[in-house]
């Protein structure tokens, strides 16, 4: 498994869940991939 293929798969802000956790509780949409866990190419 290359790192290429890995970085393509998911999104690496939020490691391909689509959302963060906040510490305050509760979740927010990645902006980054929109909430998809994708990596945008």
């Amino acid at each position: 498994m290359t790192a290429k293929n890995y970085e393509n798969k998911e999104c690496m802000y939020c490691s391909g869940k689509g959302y963060f956790q906040l510490l305050l509780g509760g979740s927010e949409t990645c902006s980054c991939c929109g909430g998809t866990g994708k990596k945008k190419e």
